[in-house]
């Protein structure tokens, strides 16, 4: 979708273009950016024409039709839920609204109220308890080891292999070659491309291969135990093709145990078992045999192949002998990657939650700060 910025009528007006679909064909001049960090709201101006484009393309409705469920970070700030709840009544005029943490309708997703939700995506990998429905948020570990981490490390090991990365928008023509032969291909003429756009269509190829070839190991990295591990043929864009052997059980293997990581700091840094023990040791004794007996795994990272097993095995030889563990993950990718979606879904058609909605009225009545109050 097309979206134009007025403005200054000697300035060109910036054109949106939303969609994946077209984010990956290149057009000059395009810049890439998001406006999420962290898991919350960082561009404003962004993401109101992203919800412009929804409700035009998507929806194809008004907007002052729907109530709106919307799921956000465990997280999130105060100021920016106020935020939200002030655009969707003002600038939407929406007749109702509710604001969802994730894990909670990870746990719904689930068929849980009780859980400690793993959510393992691009930034972030995070542990958060969830207790008869609400987030214990001051028991929140999060650790930087995700799935940008083993983007980074499929990178670095392309560049030990001098395999070069050639995204496929820079394609013209290319030939079959043997494995393990130098690629034969054309470039495109005159492709006058971003920075972001490039280093974009980079990183899809670099995580294709790792949702292709990676796989982590079911127990602590042993190079012999690696090197009998069978190999998995893997074509890149270009031509180029060849046979992974140990090398893709060794780019994810820092997940688990950060002291594999070679870079100043890794050691200083949490892997995903640890992410786990270190919240449910902080929660309540109480309830801790409720939360090892649910932990849910969600986010795309977590498909990796053997992700949950590894995680199902460290946990094992960390958990107290008497207390039942038992790793949830979903076998649909869709399920685990959408499982807030899927939540949301199931919260917004109970009877029940009909009556925990903010009304407009409510927020006439009430300011933004109603938000803090109605949605916990």
């Amino acid at each position: 979708m097309d979206v134009e910025n007025g403005g200054d009528s000697n300035v060109t007006p910036k054109r949106y273009l939303i969609d994946t679909v077209n984010m990956k064909h290149p057009v000059k001049d395009m810049e890439l950016t998001t406006f999420l960090k962290d898991g919350m709201i960082e561009n404003w101006d962004i993401f109101e024409k992203v919800m412009d484009y929804v409700y035009s393309k998507n929806i194809k409705s008004e907007s002052n039709l729907h109530p709106v469920l919307m799921s956000e970070a465990a997280w999130v700030t105060k100021a920016k839920r106020e935020q939200l709840t002030e655009i969707m009544f003002e600038k939407y005029n929406v007749p109702a609204f509710f604001l969802c943490k994730n894990p909670v309708l990870s746990a719904f997703a689930n068929g849980r109220s009780t859980a400690l939700i793993v959510d393992s995506g691009a930034t972030q990998t995070s542990a958060v308890p969830v207790y008869d429905g609400y987030v214990i948020s001051q028991y929140i570990v999060k650790s930087p080891l995700a799935g940008d981490f083993v983007t980074a490390e499929c990178k670095k090991l392309m560049e030990e292999l001098d395999i070069e990365i050639v995204p496929p928008y820079m394609i013209a023509s290319k030939e079959i070659v043997a494995d393990a032969q130098p690629a034969k291909w054309k470039k495109k003429e005159n492709l006058n491309v971003t920075k972001s756009f490039h280093n974009y269509m980079v990183k899809d190829v670099l995580q294709d291969f790792a949702a292709t070839i990676v796989q982590v190991s079911d127990s602590p990295y042993e190079q012999s135990q690696a090197d009998s591990m069978p190999t998995v043929h893997y074509d890149f864009p270009h031509g180029y093709n060849q046979d992974f052997g140990s090398e893709r059980f060794k780019v994810c293997e820092g997940l688990f145990d950060p002291s594999f990581i070679k870079e100043s700091g890794g050691n200083s840094m949490l892997g995903v078992g640890h992410v786990v023990t270190s919240s449910v040791g902080m929660c309540d004794i109480d309830i801790r045999p409720s939360l090892y007996s649910s932990v849910i795994c969600v986010g795309g990272n977590t498909l990796l192949q053997g992700f949950t097993d590894r995680l199902n095995r460290d946990l094992s030889t960390k958990t107290p002998p008497s207390m039942r563990l038992k790793v949830i993950a979903a076998s649909s990718s869709s399920e685990r990657r959408f499982s807030s979606w899927i939540g949301g879904s199931i919260l917004a058609s109970l009877g029940a939650f009909q009556q925990m909605w903010v009304s407009k009225q409510e927020y006439e009545e009430g300011g933004k700060q109603i938000v803090e109050r109605k949605c916990p």
